[in-house]
């Protein structure tokens, strides 16, 4: 069974609250009534290969079919599934559902670390 988690990146402290910080689940029971400056994410119920949990905005080094490339998690809501994608509109070839890659190491955020995309 996944376990229900929400993490937000606080724009305003440039801060990144976790899941049992006050303020991120005021603004997942309450909504964002923050002006926009609460950016809500969800726990995927996966893990990397050093156990780090895995969230929505992650960025991700992904090694699929012997291959490693960066992508950003998103929640696809056409295939109600979790994936690495590299941001492109037309996904094509580029992206991966999450269970599949033979490893994934998050290697940040895409709101501390806009640099790694």
């Amino acid at each position: 069974m996944r376990e229900i988690k929400f993490r937000a990146w606080d724009a305003e402290h440039k801060k990144m609250r976790g899941h049992t910080d006050p303020q991120t689940i005021q603004a997942v029971i309450f909504g964002n009534d923050y002006g926009g400056r609460i950016e809500i994410m969800q726990y995927t119920g996966l893990k990397d290969k050093n156990g780090k949990e895995i969230y929505e905005g992650d960025i991700a080094s992904c090694v699929y079919n012997g291959n490693s490339n960066i992508y950003t998690v998103v929640f696809d809501l056409s295939e109600l599934d979790y994936k690495a994608t590299n941001g492109k509109k037309n996904y094509g070839e580029n992206f991966q559902y999450m269970p599949c890659c033979e490893e994934i190491e998050i290697i940040g955020n895409i709101y501390e670390n806009p640099e790694l995309l």
